[in-house]
């Protein structure tokens, strides 16, 4: 049997290979069988973003569900994961479902579970999926035009619905007149109908359908973004805001073209919700986040917890306690004020509108942060390396047998979720492999960029050596 696995948000897996109709018709049964056994509220809403084939995936789910006896909510068109989980608390349905693979290759399409709450299923609820999942499921594909024949199928607007809670929530006219150039990269990504709707004025790009995505992964990172950086720094934007493929993560670009990473979005967002919104709370973010957040919590009398890595973790915290934000270093922030759910787009709104209210720069913010808890610099390198070396890797890690990296002395360790090393001067580095990914992640932070990229460079020297 093909034993089919959910990592840190969804399974994920290559096209044609291991993500097949098949393989998501039994995704989908042990999907039904959950909701079935655990609520009588057999209902969920149903979505697919850009990726190759995500309409037929799709209507293998809904095939399948209303087969079981499930009422199942879609739209016609492709929508965004924070769309999926606004419209599955809005019409109260027991989970949510998304058809993606976010910021993985094109190649890839996976599939998400969402809960009522409007935010991912926790770690429970998903270990009691995978348990249920069979050897196989047969199942007639209907098409869409079928599907919409069955009583348990109900067509909504998730894109309209979704669109309707953002001005019902933001200052749109002051952002409108501002008198402040934005611009926006949907990455090929399903976000790119939201902002072309509400901000018309706003600078597009790869704002267009095409699975393919151009053959880049399209996760917002620096790397991936230069053609937007490239035509910033020749324009009079002011910021620029990038979200992946199903828009639930964010990346941001300042008025030079310089990527913001999620640390400095995050403390920016704390100040102000904090400052000008009085909005208080818990701040809940993933072990690979800057310390300089818990400075920033301290300064307003918040909390702040470190989690486990991947969003599952933040959102049973944001749901159970009191919270004002939940974070990950890789661009998935949630806040109180909207659904607990990673969500690019509103976090941007929220900058755009704190520039407006303002008459900052992103850059002026960003200082003013620094006012309160120092400058830092924050970086990651993704390495691809074979499984065995690897493992030796992350042994070597376990048995705390790295002392140094490079002239880097190791002075202490944490392990909440992959082996943080620190160094002198509070600067650290830490190695982690990829939930998603057959990737290892190396993080590091320092006082500078420079500084940061020694500590990479030294540490990727010793591992890989």
């Amino acid at each position: 049997m093909n034993k089919i696995k959910f990592g840190t948000d969804g399974w994920r897996a290559i096209i044609a290979q291991e993500y097949t109709t098949d393989n998501v018709a039994r995704v989908a049964y042990a999907t039904a069988k959950w909701i079935k056994n655990t609520s009588e509220n057999h209902s969920a809403v149903i979505g697919y973003d850009c990726r190759f084939a995500g309409q037929l995936f799709t209507e293998t789910t809904i095939s399948v569900l209303i087969k079981e006896g499930i009422k199942v909510y879609t739209s016609e068109n492709f929508v965004s994961t924070p769309m999926v989980s606004l419209s599955t608390l809005k019409h109260k349905a027991f989970a949510g479902i998304v058809i993606t693979a976010s910021h993985n290759p094109p190649s890839y399409n996976g599939f998400k579970i969402k809960a009522h709450y409007g935010g991912p299923a926790i770690q429970d609820e998903i270990d009691a999926v995978e348990i249920l999942i069979p050897a196989s499921h047969e199942v007639t594909i209907l098409s869409m035009e079928e599907l919409k024949k069955s009583d348990l199928v109900e067509i909504i607007d998730m894109e309209q619905e979704y669109i309707d809670h953002v001005e019902a929530n933001f200052d749109i006219d002051a952002i409108k007149n501002s008198g402040i150039k934005f611009g926006y990269d949907a990455m090929y990504g399903a976000g790119q109908n939201v902002i072309r709707r509400i901000l018309p004025d706003t600078y597009l790009m790869h704002a267009e359908y095409n699975p393919s995505f151009m053959g880049q992964a399209p996760e917002p990172i620096a790397r991936n973004l230069k053609p937007f950086a490239e035509h910033i720094r020749n324009s009079d934007i002011s910021c620029g805001l990038a979200t992946d493929g199903d828009a639930d993560r964010i990346g941001l670009l300042d008025e030079n073209g310089d990527f913001v990473d999620s640390h400095h979005i995050i403390l920016l967002l704390i100040r102000y919700l904090v400052e000008m919104k009085g909005v208080k709370g818990n701040v809940y973010t993933s072990f690979s986040c800057t310390s300089k957040i818990k400075t920033l919590c301290d300064h307003y009398g918040l909390k702040n917890t470190v989690t486990k890595i991947g969003f599952k973790y933040i959102c049973k915290e944001m749901i159970e306690n009191d919270a004002l934000l939940g974070g990950e270093e890789s661009g998935g922030i949630a806040v109180s004020t909207h659904i607990p759910e990673r969500d690019g787009i509103w976090m941007g709104l929220i900058l755009w509108e704190y520039m407006a209210k303002t008459g900052k720069t992103l850059n002026e913010l960003i200082y003013e942060v620094y006012e309160i808890t120092g400058s830092f610099a924050m970086d990651r390198y993704d390495l691809h390396v074979p499984e065995e070396q690897k493992l030796a890797i992350i042994q070597k890690c376990t048995a705390k047998e790295y002392a140094h990296f490079g002239n880097y002395l190791v002075t202490g360790h944490e392990s909440i979720d992959g082996f943080k090393f620190l160094l002198n001067d509070g600067n650290w580095v830490m190695i982690r492999p990829s939930g998603t990914e057959p990737l290892l992640r190396v993080y590091a932070q320092a006082p500078t960029t420079v500084d940061v990229i020694k500590i990479l460079d030294a540490t990727k020297a010793t591992i890989l050596s």
